[in-house]
């Protein structure tokens, strides 16, 4: 029996409830809309108070993942000036329910720009942000100017933030489908980044519906997509973090997922 936590991503209206029906020791959710600019919401009946109390007695960890247009490395101030607002605010957000972590994605600069300033922005995130949990950095998929998708540019994001005060609270999430279409070859990735990072937070095991450096994100169940069964496993095996299965489907397709996965790590 593989003694790495293993979970899903939930809907938030009862987390705990979810991890449950899916016999899972940690769960990620969204608070809010993934794809607006409103603010976190925590849907949780006892509110975030309740949460926090209930995921403690239940022993479940919750992690959150930022919105997906949340951008902190972006040129553009319409977006970045609200971007590092909305992330103080999940920061916020998530300490307040005891998450684990926050997850966010790399971001990217315009095509026209100098990537230097994205990375810049990041630092600048970093110093502007009171970081009260983890902050945890995803590589993403796709996009030629994006921050995280190729190993070289996670290091430009890790050189611009090592000097900050904070620096020991970002740590990193490996997502899988996003290494594999990112044309990250997954026999070295754990290394890889560990090398680049020296940490490994989470681990977002997803196969992948497209091959290798196809740059998109598109998730798939395990044993039904492009990547390695044997990759996959080894992957959450070197990075030994805990793992959060973002696959399709409802409750039961998640338990078979862990199954598959544990059978294998």
């Amino acid at each position: 029996m593989s003694s790495i936590a293993i979970g899903a991503h939930v809907d938030q209206a009862d987390p705990i409830g979810e991890a449950q029906a899916r016999g899972a020791e940690l769960v990620q959710f969204f608070l809010g809309d993934p794809q607006g600019w409103k603010g976190p919401k925590v849907e949780y009946a006892g509110g975030a108070e309740g949460l926090r109390a209930d995921a403690e007695a239940a022993g479940v960890d919750l992690y959150v993942h930022a919105p997906y247009v949340l951008n902190v490395a972006t040129t553009n101030n319409r977006i970045r000036i609200p971007s590092r607002k909305m992330l103080q605010q999940h920061v916020d957000a998530a300490a307040a329910i005891g998450a684990k972590g926050l997850i966010v994605h790399g971001g990217h600069v315009n095509k026209a720009d100098d990537p230097e300033k994205g990375f810049d922005n990041w630092r600048k995130a970093i110093e502007a942000t009171d970081l009260k949990l983890p902050l945890l950095i995803e590589n993403t998929a796709g996009g030629d100017n994006a921050m995280t998708r190729y190993l070289d540019r996670i290091g430009r994001v890790w050189d611009a933030i090592a000097g900050c005060e904070q620096a020991d609270l970002v740590g990193f999430c490996l997502d899988t489908c996003h290494a594999h279409a990112g044309g990250n070859p997954l026999e070295t990735v754990v290394e890889d980044v560990l090398r680049i990072t020296g940490r490994i937070d989470l681990v977002h095991c997803n196969d992948s519906r497209d091959e290798f450096d196809s740059g998109a994100d598109r998730h798939a169940n395990f044993g039904a997509g492009k990547i390695d069964p044997e990759l996959l496993a080894s992957v959450v095996r070197d990075a030994g973090a805990p793992v959060v299965c973002e696959t399709p489907g409802p409750a039961d397709a998640h338990v078979a997922d862990f199954a598959w996965l544990r059978e294998r790590v």
